[in-house]
């Protein structure tokens, strides 16, 4: 898949927590982002004084091929106080033109895959690739029964990123996709939509030995927050999984 350099447009905005917001773009050439569920984009700006940078951005477009030239690009964006970034995408309006490079990166369900369960583990917008790849997922579970755990940390449940689509993607899927909500520092009120059995209180990292990582069947990916990223490789690793068996991609703020 080629890496190309592409204007894209914004369509629209919403804030999915108090400092994220989704923002969905087209190509302003016409052309189609033809990309693998988990990859990312570059959008290439400047700073004040003129030097070039640039940020990344996983995918979160639930992506049909069929729809051809014109299909969204969809990302999650976090607002750092201060942050270039955050004044670009705070400013930019809709209609509005940015610069961007892509598809890039590996941190991908792989065709090859035979295992029996999928645990995926994110903290704040590292959750984004799993939803690029619900579409997959549900393939996976229809043609080979595949078991899917996500386990996804936030601090509270207004920061819970595209929970009530995870939510809902399970309870279409009760038998084969567990979706637990980790929230470390404030739980959903009783009677709320968040608030179910497989809410946990505390961080993800300390959940993973309920669901007893197996490396004769399991493939983990762990996107977000480096320390959770680190921990989560570890505790893996000790319960047996090889390196091959551990998909990794970590979340570093910039400003």
């Amino acid at each position: 898949m080629a890496i190309q350099h592409f204007p894209l447009k914004l369509v629209s905005r919403r804030m999915l927590a108090p400092a994220v917001g989704h923002y969905a773009f087209v190509r302003d050439d016409g052309q189609p982002l033809d990309f693998v569920p988990g990859q990312f984009i570059q959008v290439h700006f400047a700073y004040a004084d003129g030097t070039a940078t640039k940020r990344s951005y996983s995918l979160a477009t639930i992506h049909d091929h069929a729809m051809g030239p014109g299909e969204a690009v969809e990302i999650a964006v976090s607002y750092v106080p201060g942050g270039a970034a955050t004044a670009l995408f705070e400013s930019l309006e809709v209609g509005g033109r940015i610069d961007a490079s892509g598809p890039f990166g590996r941190f991908c369900l792989m065709p090859g895959d035979a295992n029996a369960r999928y645990l995926l583990i994110a903290t704040g917008t590292g959750v984004t690739p799993y939803r690029a790849m619900l579409p997959q997922l549900e393939a996976a579970i229809r043609d080979r029964g595949v078991q899917v755990v996500l386990l996804f940390g936030a601090r509270t449940p207004a920061e819970l990123l595209y929970g009530e689509e995870f939510r809902a993607f399970a309870d279409r899927h009760p038998e084969h996709f567990r979706f637990i909500p980790c929230f470390s520092r404030e739980l959903p009120a009783e009677g709320s939509a968040h608030a179910h059995a497989d809410v946990r209180h505390g961080y993800v990292q300390q959940f993973l030995p309920e669901f007893a990582p197996d490396p004769a069947g399991d493939i983990a990916y762990l996107c977000g927050n480096p320390n959770m990223v680190d921990a989560c490789f570890e505790a893996l690793k000790a319960d047996g999984l090889e390196v091959r068996q551990i998909r990794r991609e970590k979340y570093v703020s910039s400003k």
